[in-house]
């Protein structure tokens, strides 16, 4: 029988050198190395699969940010222009609700009958009302009224049905089902003629009445959000991995649900707040909301409706005021729902 075929290989001859010498490469170890010095200094790092490089990306998916949802929705707005542009608006708007001395000097409440319905005049760029008093002031001091109303209706109806429907959300069940009946009583009741019947007992012409009533329509609209997003955080592995080592009711709630489940609150609430501003303008303009001496765009723009003709200022200022303002927060809501939504990443 023929000897089997066998092939031998010799290391010291197949590997070619590496120097400028003609010799074999010696494959002895020099000793023990640390990993600072010797050969392994020439070799770099090496670029090992399991190692993440900072600033390296691979032809897959994008890594992770390290951000949270809301790290990353800051992250956005501040690159949003039409963040920046509304909410400068309103940090304006603000400001001059609080402090309108600062911008305006004169008396929202003085008015001299021998310049009524003038137009513009040195110190008084937007002319006069028919009582002779001045539109530029008046417009900046009715920026209170209307801000208040609508930052305190706001948050009166994001607490409220935030916690309502959270609640009915959670536990579900009879509870679950009397909320959404009573909401649904509520969601009838057209808000203008609510208005109208509410507010024409009421003899107090202070914002609180508007913003109580505001508040009375405007919970169920946040509650049936709030509910939803409740019961869809709820179902997360997160939130059955506290329940199963025995984290209670308000625990869970307030610590694993409450944080997840706000952020579409807080974009409806941003949004209803300029609906808001136009439903108080709206209601002291049919005379149920506000009521003189209290300054209001809609109580000016009211008393110069009938004057449209002869003194188009005294209705331009003040309607264009509330345009702008109801505007910003649209637009500021609208920028949040954009950052806080991941379906749009």
């Amino acid at each position: 029988m023929p000897e089997p075929f066998e092939t031998r290989y010799d290391m010291t001859e197949a590997i070619a050198p590496a120097g400028s010498g003609g010799g074999p490469m010696d494959l002895t170890t020099p000793g023990p190395q640390t990993l600072k010095g010797g050969p392994r200094r020439g070799l770099g790092r090496l670029p090992l699969p399991w190692r993440k490089e900072p600033g390296r990306r691979s032809g897959g998916p994008a890594a992770p940010t390290g951000r949270g949802l809301w790290s990353d929705a800051w992250h956005d707005l501040r690159r949003n222009p039409v963040f920046i542009a509304s909410g400068l608006t309103i940090f304006f708007l603000v400001v001059i609700a609080i402090w309108p001395q600062l911008i305006a000097n004169g008396n929202p409440y003085h008015g001299d009958l021998a310049r009524a319905q003038d137009g513009p005049a040195p110190g008084h760029p937007f002319g006069y009302d028919l009582q002779g008093r001045d539109v530029y002031t008046r417009t900046v001091y009715g920026a209170r009224a209307s801000i208040t109303v609508g930052i305190c209706a706001t948050l009166g109806a994001a607490l409220l049905g935030s916690a309502l429907g959270g609640l009915a959300g959670y536990f579900g069940g009879w509870w679950d089902a009397l909320l959404s009946r009573i909401a649904d009583v509520f969601f009838g009741i057209p808000i203008l003629l609510g208005g109208l019947v509410f507010l024409s007992v009421v003899t107090s012409g202070s914002v609180w009445p508007v913003v109580g009533f505001i508040v009375l329509l405007g919970w169920p609209q946040i509650s049936r959000i709030a509910r939803g997003s409740v019961v869809t955080v709820k179902e997360h592995d997160y939130v059955q991995a506290a329940r199963a080592l025995g984290a209670g009711s308000g625990r869970t709630l307030l610590r694993h649900i409450a944080p997840n489940a706000v952020a579409p609150v807080i974009v409806v609430a941003t949004i209803a707040l300029g609906t808001y501003i136009s439903l108080e303008a709206t209601l002291s303009f049919l005379g149920v909301g506000l009521k003189p001496p209290t300054v209001s765009w809609g109580i000016d723009i009211s008393s110069a409706a009938t004057q449209l003709r002869n003194a188009p200022h005294m209705l331009l200022w003040p309607a264009g005021a509330l345009s702008v303002t109801v505007l910003a927060f649209i637009m500021l809501g609208d920028a949040v729902r954009d950052a806080l939504d991941p379906r749009l990443r």
